[in-house]
């Protein structure tokens, strides 16, 4: 499959500047699953700032 970064960028919520994933989903997700964390994408801009990627953080903003 081929990675449509350009199309990817329009919906990345992803606030971390530095980051070298942005745009390359499957990337991202394996790297945030690695670490037992979702990816920015899940997490509403609020939440997202705060860098806290935890399942816990995704479960209390959900609820």
């Amino acid at each position: 499959m081929e990675c449509t970064v350009e199309k990817n960028m329009a919906a990345c919520t992803c606030t971390y500047e530095g980051c070298s994933r942005k745009g390359k989903c499957c990337e991202c997700v394996a790297y945030h699953r690695s670490r037992k964390e979702l990816p920015a994408c899940f997490f509403s801009r609020e939440a997202e700032a705060s860098y806290d990627r935890s399942y816990r953080r995704f479960i209390d903003e959900n609820r």
